[in-house]
């Protein structure tokens, strides 16, 4: 990828306001279209490693999908087509090089400084997402700072930025914000009996009315806020929607799953 040390790519005053306000903002078109055929290679290669070390992973099932625990890393099929199409990968970029640079790349850590108003930031998660044409099953609405509560005593401070592998449209199942949803800060769950119930947003505390769809060409970045109340539909669409979403805290701070302390930028 080109080198992009000696640029500064800080969210702007005007940036930082409207992230602030809506809880999200996009940058579009950020990465070049070599850039994205590199690095859409590269994510295909980390969905064929994991989908050949899951055969050797644990398997378990929540809800009717197939999850499989591979050392850190966990594996998430869709369901149906017998448990064999990989939805989310979480975390993934210790699967190619590619991968593992895109997470330091300034374009990302800049702006994500900007946010938390810090020097440096270390790594918090980051999953791959995968919505195969016609197949990609949609995520129900949801917060990540309900997930990730627990786990952090600064879950205020863990911005997401989704990297757009694919052009992300209505058609196939681009990401969806509700505006201005994480003024409120962490929300109940459902109570509906499931297992995973409780990681879903009671649709009683939002109105749908006021989701906003994040169409943004390859190459693009959304950035949006841990409380940010999210979702998608599923893919209809003959091409593929496949993105990175990168999950950042402040410097020093071990990372979810693997307890390793991964500073960038």
């Amino acid at each position: 990828m080109r080198e992009q040390h000696n640029l500064t790519h800080s969210l702007s005053k005007e940036e930082l306001f409207t992230y602030r306000q809506r809880g999200y903002l996009i940058r579009e078109s950020v990465f070049t279209l070599s850039e994205l055929s590199e690095l859409t290679a590269s994510a295909e290669r980390a969905v064929a490693l994991a989908h050949d070390q899951s055969a050797t992973g644990k398997s378990y099932h929540l809800d009717g999908k197939r999850f499989v625990d591979i050392g850190k890393m966990t594996v998430q099929f869709e369901p149906g087509d017998k448990g064999e199409i990989i939805r989310v990968i979480e975390p993934a970029h210790h699967l190619d090089a590619l991968l593992e640079a895109l997470v330091g790349d300034v374009r990302i850590v800049d702006p994500v400084k900007s946010i938390i108003g810090v020097d440096q930031v270390s790594v918090w998660t980051n999953k791959l997402n995968l919505k195969r044409p016609g197949k990609g099953s949609g995520f129900g609405w949801h917060q990540d700072s309900p997930y990730w509560v627990h786990d952090s005593g600064h879950v205020d401070l863990l911005p997401n930025v989704y990297f757009a592998f694919d052009d992300a449209c209505a058609e196939n199942g681009c990401l969806r914000v509700i505006d201005k949803s994480h003024l409120r800060g962490c929300l109940p769950g459902t109570s509906d009996g499931s297992q995973l119930g409780g990681f879903f947003t009671d649709p009683a505390c939002f109105d749908e009315r006021d989701q906003v769809a994040m169409e943004a060409p390859a190459g693009s970045l959304v950035f949006f806020d841990p409380h940010s109340i999210h979702g998608s539909e599923p893919n209809r669409s003959a091409k593929p929607r496949r993105a990175m979403v990168l999950t950042y805290q402040p410097a020093n701070f071990p990372m979810l799953k693997t307890g390793e302390v991964r500073n960038a930028g």
